[in-house]
């Protein structure tokens, strides 16, 4: 399936928008990685054990968004757009959210 976050796909024509579809995460950090990022944050540099937990978190509420396009018979999602909020203290959210078509 064709994942795009501009509102077409180039040489292809939508023919039908099956409407919009989404898929969210929501994950809570880790202790371990506290104490890892607590020392980062006292020397400097990139916190990679969160950008590690974001990135997993992204990835899973992407593929919940693909999944539900996939069961409406979606050929692509266009105009892919992600959201984070934070739910709780140490918890955030993920959207991901676009527009299933299908495609000629």
């Amino acid at each position: 399936m064709i994942e795009s976050t501009i509102q077409d796909i180039p040489g292809r024509e939508i023919t039908q928008i099956l409407g919009v579809v989404r898929g969210n995460s929501v994950r809570a950090r880790h202790v371990g990685r506290d104490i890892i990022a607590s020392v980062k944050n006292l020397i400097g540099g990139e916190i990679s054990e969160y950008a590690k937990l974001q990135a997993e978190t992204r990835e899973m509420a992407n593929r919940r968004m693909m999944e539900q396009a996939q069961s409406l018979g979606a050929d692509a999602v266009v105009n892919i757009r992600y959201t984070t909020s934070m739910i709780a203290a140490g918890a955030s959210e993920i959207l991901a959210y676009g527009t299933a078509v299908k495609l000629s």
